[in-house]
């Protein structure tokens, strides 16, 4: 049974600061942060996919810099252009900042990275298989 749980791995999304790594474990998140030019909210929900991040859709208020182009728009009333994605990513490098306030949202809870770091600094997220017993002991979001 001990051998069991020293081999057995769990997929989770790996946040590595560098330094720091935290994981975690849901199936899927939002991340969310304000849009340099537009001063507007914008979200993008990601699931793991295997081994990789899909975008599954994103969400923003107005048309303008950086905004997808190939998308297929999703009819909605709350104010926001949807948009279904479909891309996957082996990885994703991400910039952090406390202007944008980066944050990642489950249905759970709500992170904000920007507290995680420096301002400005860079974070790496991936879809990685770890140890449960480095799970258990490492570092969660």
């Amino acid at each position: 049974m001990l051998l069991f749980f020293l081999l057995w791995q769990i997929p989770v999304v790996q946040f590595d600061f560098g330094e720091e790594r935290y994981y975690l474990k849901e199936e899927g998140f939002a991340l969310e942060w304000i849009h340099s030019v537009e001063k507007e909210e914008w979200l993008e929900f990601y699931e793991r996919d295997e081994d990789q991040l899909l975008l599954t859709e994103t969400k923003f208020k107005t048309y303008g810099a950086g905004v997808p182009s190939d998308g297929e728009i999703i009819s909605s009333e709350d104010g926001f252009v949807h948009m279904k994605i479909g891309r996957s990513f082996n990885e994703m490098n991400l910039t952090v900042s406390e202007n944008a306030q980066t944050t990642i949202k489950t249905p759970d809870k709500e992170i904000p990275l920007y507290e995680y770091t420096e301002d400005y600094e860079s974070v790496t997220i991936t879809i990685e298989f770890v140890d449960f017993w480095d799970y258990v002991r490492g570092n969660k979001l």
